[in-house]
């Protein structure tokens, strides 16, 4: 057993007990908000979705928390991220969007550069994107509110 007969010293280690015991090695911060939807389709034939024929390329469309990307990564692969940012994804602004230079996704609120595998690149951001369920079914894409984890 210990004895402290002198205040300030019990203070100071009660102080120093705290502030350990509330560092860490992560940074905190809170989860992007979870949403459900039903399946979404898209018809990659139609007009509105011509642009995902070609790899590379993206469309936003509603969906998620705040909508989400469609990305063209390969002939046969798409990925859909949430376009809710994950670094203070509750701030009003926390919205990720294309780059103009179409090479990256970033967050113009908090300077977060997220590459198309949805991994951060730059800015304050330390958690990839979420990232829903993309399956190509022939000239059909089905976007499902599965979240795919470890992208």
């Amino acid at each position: 057993m210990i004895t402290i007969k002198n205040n300030g010293a019990l203070i100071l280690l009660t102080g120093c007990c705290l502030f350990l015991h509330t560092c860490s090695t992560e940074p905190i911060d809170d989860p992007i908000p979870t949403a459900t939807f039903a399946d979404i389709y898209l018809n990659l034939m139609l007009p509105e979705n011509a642009v995902l024929q070609q790899t590379g390329n993206y469309r936003y469309i509603n969906g998620g928390v705040r909508g989400l990307i469609v990305y063209r990564a390969s002939a046969s692969q798409f990925r859909v991220f949430e376009r809710n940012c994950s670094y203070q994804p509750n701030t009003a602004c926390a919205t990720v969007e294309v780059h103009a230079s179409g090479l990256y996704m970033h967050d113009v609120c908090c300077g977060s550069q997220f590459s198309f595998s949805g991994q951060p690149s730059g800015g304050p951001a330390w958690r990839p994107l979420r990232q829903y369920q993309a399956i190509l079914n022939g000239n059909e894409l089905v976007i499902t509110d599965e979240i795919i984890t470890g992208n």
